[in-house]
Formats: C-alpha cells, sequence, structure tokens
C-alpha cells in the first residue's frame, strides 16, 4: 500500500472516532464500511496472488481511500455544510465505479467489441448503479423510520436524487471521454488468477 494509501486509511480511523464521539451512527457505519472496502483490492489481490504493484491495486486503493474519506467527511457534516460536496463525491465515486467497469468491458469483452460498445455499457452501468443506489437510500430512510433509528444513508429529497444522477454521468463520461484505462491492469490479472 502507497505512503499516500496508508495515511488516508488512517484519517479513516480518525474520521471513525468522530463519528463515535459524535454519537453519530451513520457516520460511524458509513467509516467502518469505507475502511473495509478501501482494504479489499489488497485483500483479493493477496489471496489470488495478484502482484499488487504490477497489477495497480495500489493506485486502486488510493482512488478508493480518497473517496472514502470525502464521503466520511460528508457524513460529519460537509454534506450540509458545503453545497457542492455530495457532487464532488458522486462524480469521484462514480468515476472510480465507471473505471473499473470500462476495464472490465475492455478486458473480458471480445477483441473486436466497438468503442461505441464499451463507452455506452460503461455510461449504461453507472446509471443502473446509480439508480440502485439511489434506491439503497430510499430504503435505508424508510428502514430506519420503520424501526426508530438513525439511516445509514441520507436521502435528501428528488432534487438532490436528481443531482446524485447527473454527477454518476459525469464522473463515468469523464472516463470514457479521456479514455481512463488505469485499472485495465488490475482487471486482467485478476481474471488471470481466477
Amino acid at each position: 500500500m502507497t505512503v499516500g494509501a496508508l495515511l488516508l486509511v488512517g484519517a479513516l480511523f480518525v474520521l471513525l472516532a468522530v463519528g463515535y464521539r459524535r454519537e453519530n451512527t451513520a457516520a460511524v457505519a458509513n467509516t467502518a464500511t469505507a475502511i473495509a472496502v478501501t482494504l479489499v483490492p489488497r485483500t483479493v489481490g493477496w489471496a489470488l496472488g495478484v502482484d499488487s504493484e504490477a497489477a495497480g491495486i495500489s493506485a486502486l486503493t488510493f482512488w478508493i481511500a480518497v473517496a472514502s474519506v470525502l464521503h466520511c467527511l460528508g457524513m460529519l457534516g460537509r454534506y450540509e455544510s458545503v453545497s457542492w460536496w455530495d457532487h464532488l463525491t458522486h462524480a469521484l465515486s462514480a468515476s472510480l465505479a465507471a473505471a473499473l467497469l470500462y476495464a472490465w468491458l475492455l478486458v473480458s469483452g471480445p477483441e473486436r467489441v466497438a468503442s461505441t460498445t464499451v463507452i455506452a455499457g460503461t455510461l449504461l452501468g453507472i446509471l443502473a448503479l446509480s439508480v440502485l443506489w439511489e434506491i439503497g437510500e430510499l430504503l435505508a430512510r424508510e428502514v430506519a423510520r420503520r424501526y426508530g433509528i438513525e439511516p445509514v444513508l441520507v436521502h435528501y429529497g428528488w432534487r438532490d436524487t436528481a443531482f446524485d444522477l447527473l454527477f454518476d454521468i459525469v464522473g463515468a463520461a469523464l472516463v470514457v471521454t479521456l479514455d481512463l484505462r488505469l485499472f485495465v491492469p488490475t482487471v486482467e490479472s485478476i481474471v488471470r488468477a481466477i
């Protein structure tokens, strides 16, 4: 793991402690999940015997850690105090997911798949994931209401949902427009190892 990723994981543990001290259940749950998700690439790489450096797993871990820290800061108040914070986190998280999906489509598809098919698959895949995420926010809110607990995901209204979907597509569009193939070696290594 790179020094930057280690520092960001350390920051996540600090944010976890802050959430705990504030008795912010949503922040604690989201930060604990973020820590676990940040460690997934390393764990999968280790379990499959993949050379983490050659496969670009360090870059993936770093990107996940950046998105996680920004999201956890949002859960601790930035979403309410900084009007564009949610847009930033959605664009960054969606670009991460899009870069992984784009790499997977490039690696797993037949060699002669048209680039427009890969681009469309990436954009539509991210749109589908975004819609599922927004449904998850709604369900989390309803479950929390039903049981009288604090929701771990917050739904701010339909306008927010529309902006979330828009910035998710912006993040994905940046990946395909820039032809960002950062995670192609990662996906290739994992596919070979499986």
